[in-house]
């Protein structure tokens, strides 16, 4: 019985005094500047716009979402538009991070300049396309120089028109 005791107190004991586990939740923060004077920042997600202001925050993965400038021309989807392309994910294996990219690729087209840079982690990395003959661009599909990736947790972007 000595025993037995001795096991159910030490079983008891770890579990009552064991440090706790901290967990981090996964969250991404967007945050969108318009320094062109017209047009309204757009996020969209899956078909749903999720935000048309300055600042957007998932909490977790956040994944197939875009933005443009929206000036009357854009469709839904960006289309006309210039469109920054980004999936925000807490990497899981190498390779399996965020990655961001501006795509003019039809049916967008070039309307407003537009840059991003990523903020904690990958700082400062990222493209800008100011002009309608920008070089670091999608045009076509195989264009892969134009995607930027992130392998940071919790990464952030800065989406930057004009």
């Amino acid at each position: 019985m000595f025993t037995l005791l001795n096991v159910f107190f030490a079983l008891f004991a770890g579990s009552v005094f064991a440090a706790p586990i901290k967990i981090r939740s996964e969250t991404h923060t967007i945050n969108m500047v318009n320094n062109c004077g017209t047009g309204t920042p757009t996020l969209v997600q899956n078909g749903a716009v999720l935000n048309s202001g300055n600042s957007y925050t998932a909490s977790g993965p956040f994944t197939a979402g875009i933005a443009y400038l929206q000036t009357g021309e854009c469709g839904l989807n960006g289309d006309e538009c210039t469109t920054v392309e980004m999936t925000l994910i807490n990497p899981t294996a190498p390779g399996a991070g965020s990655s961001t990219d501006i795509t003019l690729i039809a049916p967008h087209a070039f309307n407003k300049g537009v840059g991003f840079r990523y903020f904690n982690g990958c700082d400062g990395q990222g493209q800008t396309c100011a002009t309608a003959d920008c070089t670091d661009a999608f045009r076509t599909p195989t264009d892969y120089f134009a995607q930027t990736q992130c392998e940071e947790n919790n990464v952030g972007l800065t989406i930057t028109y004009c």
